[in-house]
C-alpha cells in the first residue's frame, strides 16, 4: 500500500484503474459513466473501494479524477460521428431496456452528470449538445431498425453508419 501523496503513487494509481476496472469497460462512454459513478454527488469526492484499498484515499481520488477528466476530454473533442458509435456500444454492451435508457436520457437529459466538476465550461456545453445530437441519430436509428427486430435486445442496435 502506498502512504504517501506523490505524483508517483497516482501514476501507479491510474494504471491500476485503467488495467483492474476500466479495461474491462466497454468504450469510452461506458468508462465515462463508470468514473461519473465514483463521484459523491454532494461532497464531489471520487471513492473506489479496490483503489482506496491498494493506495491511500487521497492517491486514488486524484488517480479517479484524472482518469475521468481524461475520458471525459476524449469523448467531448471526439467527432460526432465516433460519439454516436461510443454510445450505441454503451447501449449494446449492457443496456437490458435501450429504448427505456434513450427515452429517459433524452427526456431527462441523465448525461448531465457525467462531466467532471469544474470543468471548463465551454467544452462541457460542446459536449452536451453533441450527446444530445448523439441521442437524437441513435434514437432514430433505433426506431427505423428493420422489421423483425427484438426491441428489447440492445446488441440488436444497428451498426454506426459508416
Amino acid at each position: 500500500m502506498y502512504k504517501a501523496f506523490t505524483p508517483t503513487a497516482v501514476e501507479d494509481a491510474l494504471r491500476d484503474l485503467e488495467s483492474r476496472t476500466l479495461a474491462r469497460l466497454s468504450g469510452d462512454f461506458a468508462r465515462l459513466v463508470y468514473l461519473a459513478s465514483t463521484r459523491d454527488y454532494n461532497s464531489g469526492r471520487y471513492e473506489h473501494d479496490g483503489l482506496n484499498f491498494r493506495f491511500t484515499k487521497e492517491v486514488a481520488e486524484e488517480a479517479l479524477k484524472a482518469a475521468h477528466r481524461e475520458v471525459f476530454v476524449s469523448l467531448a473533442l471526439s467527432t460526432l460521428k465516433d460519439l454516436v458509435a461510443e454510445l450505441q456500444q454503451y447501449i449494446r454492451s449492457g443496456c437490458a431496456q435501450p429504448a427505456e435508457l434513450l427515452a429517459s436520457w433524452t427526456d431527462s437529459e441523465a448525461y448531465r452528470v457525467l462531466p467532471p466538476a469544474q470543468d471548463d465550461p465551454l467544452t462541457v456545453k460542446l459536449f452536451m449538445s453533441n450527446v444530445k445530437i448523439a441521442l437524437a441519430i441513435v434514437e432514430r436509428s433505433w426506431r427505423a431498425g428493420p422489421p423483425g427486430r427484438d426491441p428489447l435486445c440492445a446488441s440488436q442496435l444497428p451498426p454506426p453508419a459508416q
